[in-house]
């Protein structure tokens, strides 16, 4: 019973992405201009989308290990309360140093929109 509501959910997921993701080109489709225009806009869409990837992706990854970190240290702390002060502090430069690597996503995806070294060769 739950297996056949969990592909009912995620068909119906999925069809709401597509029609999410679908629905700006068809309405953008008669504004795509033509010509070295077009190359331009490709290259503007694809260095947005590379960007919203980059952020995306470095957010999940900086959450999933801070998520750990502080998983590991309630654990830790649970089975030896005494030495809970070399925990925390052990558990914050873990945090910090996963919380970096969402910063280095940040710099990379301004780096795509703002300052696109690509753009020059792509573009003129």
């Amino acid at each position: 019973m739950s297996h056949k509501f969990g592909k009912r959910i995620l068909t119906a997921f999925s069809s709401v992405a597509v029609l999410l993701l679908a629905s700006p080109v068809v309405f953008a489709a008669e504004a795509i201009p033509t010509g070295d225009l077009y190359s331009k806009a490709v290259f503007a869409v694809g260095a947005m989308i590379a960007a919203g990837l980059a952020i995306g992706i470095g957010a999940v990854g900086a959450g999933l290990g801070i998520g750990t970190a502080a998983s590991g240290a309630c654990g830790a702390v649970g089975r030896n309360p005494g030495v809970q002060g070399k925990i925390m502090m052990t558990m914050l430069v873990g945090m910090a140093m996963a919380e970096s690597i969402a910063i280095y996503a940040l710099v990379v995806s301004l780096v795509l929109l703002y300052a696109n070294p690509y753009m020059r060769y792509f573009l003129g």
